[in-house]
Formats: structure tokens, sequence, C-alpha cells
């Protein structure tokens, strides 16, 4: 009974010590929660640009081909023996140099029997033509006189044409090729001989969609690139287009000239296009680097002043839509007005409501025509 009596004595001396702990750590958690709750991050350095208003001239974009203005594999018109090659290959040639001569002994040979045979007929109408004033002889005999005349005559005509083809020269100045024929090689008719394709200028066709067909024009002039060559734009104009659309991809051909003195395209070549229409439009340019691509469309951070506090910036994303991207830039055209600052690098570690301070210190240099240098 007195053990029992000491428990309970015990007992309400421990509980109120108890309360007293309790309560003074509630109080401390307490407070170190209201302070944790005033406490404020310090504001994200962050690099920003305006949003420019400039004058853009539109681009079309596409991929073609260069196609030669002539070119062709220059063929044998009949069949013979490889007597002379007279060119080297890749050498440059003037329209009309000879190329090739093919073996012609068998065909001069029948032309001096076709020019005999033509001198007598020719004899042989004078002297009917001399009896029929006479009344010697009647007007058939000398029409037949003049027909074995120009038959002789039509013979001769054919085999100097024969021999002609036998002897292949170049149809249009231009660039040879590698050579595919052997002196004593024989050849039949359509055999290849060389290629001969004319440098400068050359064309360049690419195609363009229907929607972009309203700016299309004669004239208009053209960029080039090739990858062989990079560093260095090619100039020229469109000069043709087809009056029609191919029905399978709905889009037009477009032909465009341009000047190769330096023979640097090639046909064939694969080729960047740049058209270049002749207008310009009003348009508001951010920094590609300020855009956050998401999955419900691109956005951006606006810097803004806080609503409580003029000093304080804050960031609020908000979503835009975007253009043609040129250089280090994109087009908006929608979502944003000329003035606006928005946060130009480091968008992904950025959340709405954040509050930032502006350093452009290490801000990169924007620029539409960006220089890589070597890099």
């Amino acid at each position: 009974m007195k053990k029992l009596l000491w428990v309970g004595v015990g007992l309400l001396l421990v509980l109120p010590i108890v309360g007293t702990l309790v309560l003074i750590k509630a109080l401390q958690f307490g407070a170190m929660g209201a302070a944790a709750a005033q406490m404020q991050m310090p504001p994200e350095p962050v690099n920003a640009e305006l949003v420019r208003e400039a004058e853009w001239q539109p681009e079309l974009q596409a991929v073609g081909s260069v196609v030669a203005v002539q070119g062709t594999v220059i063929r044998t018109e009949a069949e013979g023996l490889v007597r002379e090659i007279r060119f080297e290959a890749g050498a440059q040639v003037k329209a009309g140099d000879e190329l090739v001569r093919l073996d012609t002994d068998i065909e001069r040979a029948q032309l001096r029997e076709a020019e005999a045979a033509t001198a007598l007929a020719r004899q042989s109408f004078r002297r009917a033509r001399e009896l029929a004033r006479s009344r010697h002889i009647s007007q058939g005999e000398l029409d037949a006189a003049a027909a074995n005349l120009q038959q002789a005559d039509a013979r001769a005509d054919m085999i100097r044409a024969l021999i002609a083809k036998k002897t292949l020269s170049a149809p249009f100045d231009g660039r040879l090729g590698i050579r595919r024929v052997s002196i004593g090689q024989f050849l039949d008719k359509g055999s290849p001989v060389v290629s001969l394709h004319s440098l400068d200028p050359v064309y360049v066709e690419f195609s363009l969609p229907q929607p972009q067909l309203a700016e299309l024009a004669g004239g208009l002039p053209v960029r080039v690139w090739s990858d062989t060559y990079p560093e260095r734009p090619f100039e020229g104009r469109v000069t043709a287009f087809n009056p029609d659309l191919d029905p399978q991809t709905r889009s037009v051909r477009v032909q465009a000239t341009l000047a190769n003195r330096e023979g640097r395209l090639r046909p064939g070549m694969f080729v960047s296009v740049q058209l270049l229409p002749g207008r310009t439009e009003q348009v508001l340019l951010i920094p590609i680097t300020a855009v956050q691509h998401g999955p419900y469309g691109d956005a951006v951070f606006v810097i803004e002043p806080d609503g409580q506090d003029e000093n304080t910036l804050k960031v609020q994303q908000r979503l835009v839509r975007l253009g043609a991207r040129r250089g280090d830039f994109v087009v908006v055209s929608e979502g944003l007005a000329a003035g606006e600052r928005v946060v130009s690098t480091g968008v992904f570690k950025l959340r709405t409501g954040m509050a930032v301070v502006v350093d452009n210190r290490l801000a990169p240099a924007f620029r539409l025509d960006p220089d890589p240098g070597n890099s």
C-alpha cells in the first residue's frame, strides 16, 4: 500500500515536468516554422533580352540539284573502227573541236564511185538538153536524164554525210569527262564516247510547295549552298518555273540560273536553296535560347516587376507561337509585345513567380548572321 502511494506521488511530480518540456518544444518548433515561412530565397541571376521589332525579309527554303545548261554524252552516229582520238579526258573544248575519227576508207571509195557516176549523169543530162532543143529526143527522155543526175547527186551527198558522221565533234563549249573509247576499238552505232557539260552558267532546279506559289516570280534572287563549299554561297536568279504543279506532291518545279566561272558547281550536286521574295514585313524577334519547348507548346519567361515590390523582379511563364528562324533569333507571331524583357539563357532552371536579378555581364552576343569562325 505504501508502495502504491509513493508511485502516485511520483507521477504527480513527473507529469508537470513532461508537460512543460513538451510545451517548450512546441513553442520552439512553431518559432522555427514561422522563421522559415518568412525566409526568402535570394533572387536568381539571369541574362535578359528585349523583344525587338525588326524589318524581316522572308526566306523560302528548299533543296535542289545542279543541272548543266547544256550537257550530253557524245555517242557515235555510225559504226566503225576508231582511228584517231583528238582529246584529253577532262579538257575544256570549243564547239566544233574534233574529238574522234572513225575509219572511212570504204566510204571514201564509195564516194569516188558516186562522184564518177554523178559526173557521167551530168554529162548525159547536158547532151540530152542539147538534143531536146533540136527536138531529136522527147521531153520524157530529158526528164529521165535530169532524174538520173539528181539521184547521182543524192547518193554522193549521202556518202559525204556518212563520212562526216564518222568524225565526232564537240556540239558546244564545255568540259569533257572520262574517255570511254580506245584506238582500234570497233564501235557500234550509239556507242558512248565521252560526256560533255557546259559549266558556266548552270541551272539549279528545286521544288516549292503550293502555299508558297504566291511568292514566286521570275527574277527573284536565289542563294545556294553546297556542303562541298560550306563557306561560300552562290548567287543567282529565278529564270523559269513550270506553269503546272506536280499532282502527286502539289509542288511547282523552279529553275534558277547561277554564274559558275570557277566551275565549282557540278551537274548532279545536291544543294540547299534560299529564295528571297521581293517583300519585307515587321516582326518580333527573340533569341532561340529563350524558348522552352514543352509538350503543350513553346514558352518563354517574361521578366516583370513584382506587384508588391516594384524593386523586385519576377518571371512569369508565357506561351508563344513561333515563326521562321534566322541566325540566333526566332520570330514570335503571338504571345509577346515589343519592348518586353525575356530570359535569354538558362530557362530550364526557372519557374513561374521566381525572383530574379538581371546580370548580362556574361550574356552571349546574339546575331542574325552568326559567324562560328573556326569552331
